[in-house]
């Protein structure tokens, strides 16, 4: 009688340690926290910096303005050579800020939609107003425009058009002063975003105006506003190329900055603290509004 022979089945094979599926990794439960001692030396050093080169100074300066009282505050920025000096600070201050959006908007869509020879030099230059000093900037305007041995000033002036210790080379020494801060917000944002529903647009018909006022332009316009808010702080401030470029003659080309220096320097305080402490006012009163603007989403 045969007897039946038990056979085992065979063991399924187990999955080898360096199998192609592997484990999720657990879900992080958070960043390595320093110790408490790290974390509250690091806060410290940092608000005292903020405080000691930013808030300390900038809050003297809106002390002293206010020291004789908001009326006599006020009154010094009534006088005629700074009603002037601040009309012309926000008539170069507009055109410069206009220029520099514009320049900045085009050469940003071409450093990052377009390849041609020598961008790597092109993007590289265009940096060089940040690593300038301001005075040999309008140092170099005045060896080129002015009237008598300038490039192209004598050319110019005969033409009846007058750039040095105008407002024409102020608002030239301005715009190269601001020059890349819109390119530099922009430019990151154009490359995160990427082309592809520009080519869908195209490719349903748009014409570039149409891709760029209805895809691009929503896509980057916080990175517009705030090169734009950058570009009107530091046109605002500007004080050195727009000092030897218009001659700082008070009354017809002294800005709001060189106001600030002449008053002081005549021992009239109580002016330069008033139109300084105006000037700090805007700049930070353009931030402020940017960011109660901006959506949340957008700052996260």
């Amino acid at each position: 009688m045969a007897t039946d022979t038990l056979i085992p089945a065979p063991a399924e094979p187990t999955e080898p340690a360096t199998s192609s599926r592997r484990r999720r990794p657990a879900a992080r439960t958070g960043y390595t926290r320093e110790p408490a001692g790290v974390r509250w030396t690091l806060r410290i050093v940092a608000v005292a910096y903020v405080v000691m080169l930013v808030a300390w100074p900038t809050m003297l300066v809106f002390q002293r303005a206010l020291e004789p009282g908001l009326a006599a505050a006020i009154d010094s920025l009534r006088e005629p050579e700074v009603v002037h000096a601040l009309y012309l600070t926000l008539y170069v201050t507009f055109f410069a800020v206009l220029i520099n959006t514009v320049f900045g908007l085009t050469v940003s869509i071409l450093l990052v939609r377009y390849d041609f020879p020598g961008k790597r030099i092109f993007s590289t230059l265009l940096d060089v107003p940040l690593s300038i000093s301001p005075v040999v900037v309008g140092l170099a305007l005045v060896l080129v425009y002015n009237g008598r041995d300038g490039w192209f000033g004598q050319s110019l002036e005969q033409a009846g058009f007058q750039v040095i210790f105008a407002s024409p080379g102020m608002i030239m020494a301005t715009v190269f002063v601001a020059l890349p801060l819109v390119i530099r917000e922009v430019v990151p944002v154009l490359e995160e975003i990427g082309d592809d529903q520009e080519q869908a647009a195209q490719s349903l018909g748009a014409n570039w105006g149409q891709t760029f006022r209805r895809i691009t332009l929503p896509g980057i316009k916080w990175a517009v506003l705030y090169g734009v808010v950058l570009s009107l702080a530091r046109s605002i401030g500007e004080f050195g190329a727009v000092k030897i470029v218009s001659g700082n003659i008070a009354g017809q080309t002294m800005t709001a900055s060189q106001q600030v220096e002449d008053a002081y320097q005549n021992f009239e305080q109580g002016t330069a603290y008033a139109v300084a402490a105006l000037l700090a006012l805007i700049a930070m009163a353009c931030l402020v509004v940017v960011s109660l603007l901006r959506p949340k989403d957008e700052s996260e």
